[in-house]
């Protein structure tokens, strides 16, 4: 009976703690409301859903704020990672050195793995700091460069965009 019991008293305390879980990265913002969402859909398959949570759009990376991502579909780390430093490597002023470029990928690696559906990454940027990186509200890694915070948040939010549509969306604007 004792053993029951211990075990019912686990699970409890799990059921307790996991909605303090789920809300981790968004808790890494101070009042944080969700600014919009939206399909990312390329060539008619649906890769991902998006949301933007903050405390309004964040137009000039000088607040907080946390951009979700739930997958629809499988998707390798490497792949993840190389979508994400040729979308930097397009979106940047001027070309960037090899070196930093290097580094971005290696700490890239380091915050993502491979996702099923289901699976929730969020990355959140902190101005004058960099980022932090969720796993199914699990933190992989926290980056401390906020040029590649700002590089890194541009994919989806720079005006240049590839998906301008989801863009729209998570800025609370009509597509």
């Amino acid at each position: 009976m004792r053993s029951k019991l211990a075990v019912a008293g686990i699970a409890l305390a799990l059921v307790c703690l996991a909605p303090s879980a789920r809300a981790q990265c968004r808790a890494d913002v101070p009042q944080a409301r969700l600014i919009g969402q939206g399909p990312f859909c390329f060539l008619g398959f649906c890769l991902y859903d998006a949301q933007l949570w903050a405390q309004r759009p964040p137009y000039a990376f000088d607040e907080p704020f946390a951009l979700l991502l739930t997958y629809r579909r499988a998707i390798k780390a490497d792949t993840l990672v190389d979508a994400g430093i040729r979308e930097i490597r397009r979106l940047a002023q001027a070309p960037l050195p090899a070196a930093t470029l290097d580094a971005w990928r290696a700490d890239m690696t380091r915050a993502f793995s491979d996702v099923a559906p289901g699976d929730r990454l969020c990355g959140v940027f902190i101005p004058g700091h960099g980022a932090r990186f969720y796993n199914n509200e699990a933190l992989t890694a926290e980056i401390n460069d906020t040029d590649f915070a700002v590089a890194f948040f541009r994919i989806w939010l720079d005006p240049d965009t590839r998906a301008t549509r989801l863009r729209q969306s998570l800025l609370g604007e009509s597509p």
